[in-house]
């Protein structure tokens, strides 16, 4: 049978033991968050996260640059022309086969919007130029046609379409 100086020991023991382990539960806590926290995005990063640009401006045929996420990003406003040869593009003649409605929001299939990185190096295309009247990157040779799909090169992927939504008629929230 235990006696009393025993069994207070043992609990003393126990109670060590336990305050120990939470002190230094604590302490490894407090060194691993901010090894943890310095993984989250910058601020200036998050504040970009999404970002509304006025497409009003910009005339039929032509294109601006944007940046968002520290990307750079390409919006044009297409002509009925430009809509017409894209979609009359068999898939068939794709190497990542996309239709132009895929890449377009509906009701403002006159905005293109992509991010304007070439998807093969990351490069940026040069506009309105190549073999397709689209986006020709000169450093390795990757053509884009009208709709921002790759044509020919080593690109293997359409230039990519960031996430975006139309706010009004002219205004563009991307992100």
């Amino acid at each position: 049978m235990a006696t009393q100086a025993e069994h207070s020991s043992t609990n003393r023991r126990d109670f060590l033991y336990v305050a120990t382990g939470a002190v230094g539960a604590v302490g490894a806590a407090a060194v691993v968050w901010p090894l943890i926290n310095q993984l989250n995005p910058d601020a200036s990063t998050l504040a970009l996260a999404s970002i509304e640009f006025d497409v009003g401006a910009i005339p039929e045929g032509q294109s601006v640059t944007i940046t968002w996420r520290g990307l750079p990003v390409f919006v044009r406003h297409r002509t009925a022309a430009e809509i017409e040869e894209a979609r009359a593009v068999p898939l068939a003649d794709l190497k990542d086969p996309q239709t132009d409605e895929e890449r377009v929001k509906e009701g403002h299939e006159q905005w293109l919007v992509m991010i304007a990185n070439c998807t093969h190096l990351g490069c940026i295309p040069v506009g309105e130029s190549g073999d397709f009247d689209g986006w020709f990157c000169p450093c390795h040779g990757s053509h884009y046609d009208s709709a921002g799909r790759i044509r020919r090169g080593p690109a293997p992927a359409n230039l990519v379409v960031p996430p975006y939504e139309f706010v009004s008629d002219t205004l563009i929230q991307i992100g």
